[in-house]
């Protein structure tokens, strides 16, 4: 049953604030004025009144934002995930809902089958090799005698596994609550992190970022790994213990990384994940909020609360997802 908004019978416009990039803030209030004129979108920081804004999409947040907006209903994510807003500011009775929009998933998919290859086909070796000026041949596996794990099987994490499909890649994935994916062997829980990590010969973390997530890819989940192995980190930084990942690389343990994320974002001049021959490292471009996309998935959003029906990606405040 669908929760009624807190505001109800008005029929004076809905108010909603964006708070971010001018320049997207500026298409999607164009937008807005063509598909839904009947919603006032304001672009910070000209709010107006802010007594009349129900609804809020913002990236990151400030107290004094926050502070600001007496009225506020709902606080749309800009991205897939929320762990780049500081909830502790939000009033328990506002409600978080995080994006999704096919660029996002789209775009991920396609980040994690190109990681997946690349570290199948040995490309970090063949890189180094052609870069010390040595021609070196290793033996070549099929994807069907691959195994890729997936740490978290949320929506991301499904396209994923959708994409790899038809390249044959024996999939295992493990979730904290489960789940049941066809073609795919899940684990969950505690009980079940260990045995499904002993046969991840590449290590996907699609993880939510959570205070039980950070830093599980540390020195004690790769030395359950199979020795050897390769880790694709696509969620956020904070997942990574980053001296033990390089540790976990010179000593032999895990054979390469792709990283999408780190932390902080950029990382500082010097960091020993620029110049480490067993990382390729992105710039956090690995699933990327289409402008001209997501705008419409947050007029759908929009038109379903107005319709008093639930949003979809609303946040489970006390799991942080």
């Amino acid at each position: 049953m669908a929760r009624p908004l807190l505001s109800t019978g008005s029929q004076e416009m809905t108010s909603i604030l964006h708070c971010g990039d001018e320049e997207r803030g500026t298409l999607w209030r164009d937008v807005f004025a063509r598909e839904m004129p009947e919603v006032d979108f304001r672009c910070w920081p000209d709010l107006g009144d802010p007594q009349e804004i129900r609804f809020l999409v913002a990236w990151t947040l400030t107290p004094e934002l926050i502070a600001s907006l007496p009225n506020l209903e709902i606080l749309f994510s800009i991205g897939a995930g929320v762990d780049q807003l500081d909830l502790g500011l939000v009033p328990p009775h506002v409600r978080v809902v995080r994006m999704i929009e096919p660029g996002i998933t789209v775009t991920m998919a396609q980040y994690i089958v190109m990681a997946t290859l690349a570290l199948h086909r040995d490309l970090p070796f063949y890189v180094a090799e052609q870069r010390a000026g040595r021609w070196t041949q290793r033996d070549v596996l099929l994807c069907s005698e691959r195994t890729v794990g997936f740490l978290g099987l949320g929506e991301l994490a499904r396209a994923s596994i959708k994409a790899l499909a038809p390249l044959g890649f024996k999939v295992l994935g493990w979730s904290r609550s489960g789940a049941n994916i066809a073609g795919v062997e899940t684990y969950a829980g505690a009980e079940g992190l260990d045995p499904f990590l002993a046969r991840c010969e590449i290590l996907v973390c699609l993880l939510p970022l959570t205070d039980d997530t950070r830093g599980i890819l540390c020195r004690s989940l790769f030395e359950r790994l199979p020795r050897g192995a390769a880790i694709i980190n696509a969620a956020r930084g904070g997942h990574l213990v980053a001296d033990d990942l390089c540790a976990a690389l010179d000593d032999g343990r895990l054979s390469a990384a792709f990283l999408d994320v780190a932390s902080p974002e950029p990382l500082p001049e010097g960091h020993p994940f620029y110049s480490h021959p067993a990382i390729f490292l992105t710039p956090h471009i690995a699933g990327v909020t289409r402008r001209e996309t997501a705008v419409h998935a947050l007029i759908g959003n929009l038109q379903r609360v107005l319709a008093g029906e639930e949003p979809d990606g609303e946040v489970d405040r006390s799991r942080g997802y």
